[in-house]
């Protein structure tokens, strides 16, 4: 796994100073009425479609991996609702963060929360096993409805960046874990607390292996067996999504069973292939314009390359 950037420590490093300026932009955009946010980022959307060449461009190679019975056509479409999809997430972001005079939960619809709630009436921790669809800061402000739970996740190199982003959840998540500190995650589990944790993006091919995803290798982490046996918690999975309207639905699938078993390998296929299931659910609003196959088996090329 490659070494992060070093990060300013400084708030006054002039290096942040373009921060501060998006950042007051990004509390007044926040201001707006949902509604407003939404067309503005579907506005956003298909205007990155044009400005962001290089994330469009991944967009269309993992969705050509990922859906080749689709035609060229279908895909060029799909990918243009993956660019739409994801503006309206980065300006759902700044009224998820700075509004809270709106009450999303009566935009909101759950299923499946009874499995969660067995769950937790048995005194075990329970380790969501989160998926990287764009609504993800809408999803973690709806879920702060229901219980109070941490996420793990990996601190932004940019320091203004990484405040913006703890301090918007800090409302309703109780810990912000390092990725890396594995020993944080499994004392909350043990404690019979929720963890919200994602592990299907390239981390690197450290502590990976490579497993299908949409028939694709894919290096994905297998730590989800050994936090799950370690803490001793149920696995259940947790997609949220955008449906028409403004409205918003939460899904809890049943916990994952015999999970984990005696073979990380088959764990983390196992967890692929759930990802997999919500996805195609919703396939617009996933994050396709991450390098989910930028690490390939030896001899594999690179295929944004």
């Amino acid at each position: 796994m490659g070494k992060r950037r070093q990060r300013p420590t400084d708030p006054r490093d002039p290096r942040l100073w373009p921060t501060r300026a998006g950042l007051a932009l990004f509390w007044l955009i926040g201001q707006l009425p949902w509604d407003w946010l939404l067309a503005a980022g579907r506005g956003l959307g298909r205007l990155a479609w044009y400005l962001a060449p290089a994330r469009r461009r991944v967009a269309l190679i993992n969705l050509k991996l990922c859906f080749p019975e689709l035609s060229e056509q279908e895909r060029t479409a799909l990918a243009r609702r993956v660019m739409t999809s994801t503006g309206e997430a980065l300006l759902e972001m700044a009224g998820a963060f700075h509004n809270r005079r709106i009450d999303l939960g009566q935009r909101l619809s759950v299923s499946g929360l009874e499995h969660l709630e067995a769950a937790r009436a048995r005194g075990q921790g329970v380790l969501l096993l989160g998926m990287h669809f764009n609504s993800i800061d809408v999803g973690s402000r709806l879920l702060g409805k229901f219980f109070c739970f941490s996420v793990v996740y990996r601190p932004n190199d940019n320091l203004l960046l990484d405040k913006l982003i703890s301090e918007g959840r800090g409302t309703w998540v109780n810990h912000s874990v390092d990725r890396d500190d594995l020993r944080q995650t499994v004392r909350l589990l043990r404690r019979g607390e929720v963890v919200w944790y994602a592990p299907d993006q390239d981390y690197g091919t450290r502590h990976a292996v490579y497993v299908p995803f949409f028939g694709v290798p894919a290096a994905t982490i297998t730590a989800t067996s050994r936090i799950a046996k370690m803490g001793k918690a149920a696995v259940i999975p947790c997609a949220h999504y955008r449906l028409p309207g403004g409205r918003y639905q939460i899904e809890f699938g049943a916990p994952l069973e015999d999970f984990p078993g005696d073979d990380d390998e088959a764990d983390t296929a196992r967890i692929n292939r759930t990802v997999e299931h919500y996805v195609r659910k919703h396939p617009e609003q996933y994050l396709w314009v991450h390098k989910r196959f930028k690490h390939q088996p030896p001899g594999q090329p690179n295929p944004y390359r």
